[in-house]
């Protein structure tokens, strides 16, 4: 059995820069991967298959609306490959929830296979990969940091970022991406005015607190939760800098370090006891081999 890990994506800052002639939104982003996610098993099979358990499992797409399978497919046609594979999805995140989850679980979902069955995996940059969906060229990439531009097809990595602590906060409300986008009052807004600057964590949160998510008013409209969620965060000692993450619903509180974020996410807990609320370390790459 092989198994595969889908980090929740998570955007520190979200600025809509205009909309295309396509109707897609021109994006510019810094995302990050936090060290909490969903979890993939496979094994080798003559069809393809999918059992889905864990916490957030109801809810979860069958059929070809599911992006795992939808992965599973087009890598299969992609690669010529005749074999299938007996899938498992364990969801330990929230739906509709601004952490790209479903396409986190599709990019778990073509590198897990593509080691199952022997074949050179797909790149972010494949049009294959586009087409399940703007975000999952950049979970491809996981963990490492990126700047995210246009609809998600320029994904430019950056530096490591501090070794710090993310808390993040759903106040259980389901937030459908083209909701948000639709009540959207400014599509032509500035971008990110570069990359963060080296230093702490410290250093990090002062540059996000310039930094904006243009989509947060319109999440917060829809879903008054959102800035309650916001309000706690900023208000629970040990919380360097809070924002929402991509389209909602899920907040992010930066911590200086994993103590200071489990510290602060025990008293959201207490504060919120019906919302999801989750310590995990700010992921970074793996160093590579001398």
């Amino acid at each position: 059995m092989d198994r595969g890990f889908a980090p929740a994506k998570v955007n520190l800052a979200l600025h809509v820069t205009g909309r295309a002639a396509d109707g897609y939104h021109q994006l510019d982003s810094l995302v990050v991967f936090a060290g909490v996610g969903d979890q993939l098993s496979a094994t080798p099979s003559a069809d393809l298959s999918l059992a889905v358990d864990g916490p957030f499992a109801e809810g979860v797409p069958r059929g070809d609306a599911n992006l795992v399978l939808r992965a599973a497919r087009a890598l299969r046609e992609a690669r010529g490959v005749r074999r299938g594979a007996a899938l498992r999805l364990t969801k330990s995140l929230p739906h509709a929830a601004g952490l790209g989850s479903a396409s986190a679980d599709a990019a778990a979902t073509l590198r897990l296979l593509a080691h199952l069955w022997e074949v050179e995996p797909l790149p972010p940059t494949a049009p294959e990969v586009l087409a399940l969906g703007s975000d999952v060229p950049a979970c491809l990439l996981a963990p490492a940091p990126l700047r995210l531009r246009g609809r998600g097809e320029r994904l430019d990595p950056l530096p490591p970022l501090p070794p710090c602590g993310l808390v993040l906060v759903n106040p259980r409300v389901a937030l459908p991406t083209a909701s948000v986008f639709a009540a959207l009052a400014a599509r032509d807004n500035p971008p990110l005015p570069g990359p963060p600057p080296p230093g702490p964590a410290e250093a990090l949160a002062a540059w996000l607190l310039m930094q904006r998510n243009d989509l947060q008013a319109a999440a917060e409209a829809l879903a008054p939760p959102v800035g309650e969620a916001l309000a706690l965060l900023r208000r629970t000692p040990g919380v360097l800098a809070a924002t929402m993450s991509g389209s909602g619903a899920t907040c992010v509180g930066l911590a200086r370090d994993m103590g200071a974020a489990r510290a602060a996410a025990r008293a959201i807990q207490l504060a919120s006891r019906n919302w999801w609320v989750a310590p995990a370390p700010l992921l970074a790459p793996e160093p590579v081999p001398a």
